[in-house]
């Protein structure tokens, strides 16, 4: 178990690596940044100045060092934006995205797994033909435009909630409908598929011959056996609402780290893109890991290795 921690933490710090490696390079590649922060008007001497200030006038491997050593430090440098450090920033904003990453995981998993299991109960009725046309849906809607047809219709015309802002129920449900419509989709397909997996296997038959309901044997041992895709798919699911909490943020002005990335991209902002690049990052890396050690609670039959 131990050994398995290690082994993990040492391929999410090189995942982190790899990643930090990246922005470093599309980084230096975009363009100048100082030309960015102090115009492409600018005297010559005076974007000297600034690049010594900056440290750009380094060699690129001493660049590159005091990058790597500084994210891992938690200090990516100041935004050109703000003109204050860029890591309290995005720490701010995170709660924020937290809030409404959870709100939305509420809201889509459990009912994507018991609308999957729903679908697995009764194949080809027409609830499962209903559900799978509303995860294919799901696959396929466009988050933006979902987004502003929950405004125009249920804020604007019916007046349920509010179309902006940050706090309490009337704040976050029309953001977290829109994040989760997508994982609903996809979650529900892959659940109703490994339960019809498990359905056919000789355990299944052995639990209906003992008199137990159809819905005693989907839910209560079919379900179980077949959380490890479920697990699995789960977990891309979370990077995907964190990377669509950049659109809906914006859409609807909710403060969190997506609408403060796109603050920062139309700023062109670059410290400030990489700080927030950096701790998406570490989010997923982390919830990785956690589901990575759930695994072997839910199939005995997997070992830490």
């Amino acid at each position: 178990m131990t050994f398995y921690i290690i082994r993990r933490i040492l391929q999410a710090l090189i995942v982190t690596l790899i990643t930090l490696s990246a922005v470093f390079v599309i980084g230096r590649v975009v363009g100048d940044p100082v030309r960015i922060v102090i115009g492409i008007e600018a005297q010559e001497e005076r974007i000297q100045q600034v690049r010594d200030q900056l440290g750009l006038n380094d060699p690129l491997p001493v660049q590159y060092w005091r990058f790597i050593s500084g994210a891992f430090r938690g200090d990516m440098g100041d935004s050109f934006w703000r003109k204050e450090p860029t890591m309290p920033l995005v720490l701010e904003r995170l709660p924020a995205t937290l809030y409404l990453g959870v709100v939305t995981a509420l809201l889509a998993f459990p009912l994507a797994i018991l609308l999957g299991a729903t679908a697995a109960l009764k194949p080809h009725s027409w609830a499962d033909r209903l559900i799978n046309v509303t995860a294919l849906g799901g696959v396929s809607i466009v988050e933006f435009w979902l987004a502003l047809m929950l405004i125009l219709v249920v804020a604007v015309q019916i007046g349920w909630f509010k179309t902006s802002g940050y706090g309490g129920a009337e704040y976050v449900i029309l953001p977290a409908l829109t994040l989760a419509y997508k994982p609903i989709g996809r979650i529900s397909q892959i659940a109703r598929s490994a339960i019809l997996d498990e359905l056919r296997k000789p355990y299944i038959k052995a639990a209906r011959a003992k008199g137990l309901s159809e819905k005693q044997v989907v839910f209560t041992h079919a379900l179980k056996n077949a959380a490890i895709p479920i697990i699995t798919t789960t977990g891309d699911e979370i990077a995907t609402i964190l990377n669509g909490a950049m659109v809906v943020e914006t859409v609807f002005g909710w403060p969190g780290v997506g609408l403060l990335t796109i603050n920062a991209l139309s700023r062109r902002d670059l410290p400030l893109v990489e700080a927030t690049v950096f701790v998406v990052t570490g989010m997923i890396i982390i919830t990785n890991m956690l589901l990575d050690v759930a695994y072997t609670y839910l199939n005995p039959r997997i070992r830490f290795q």
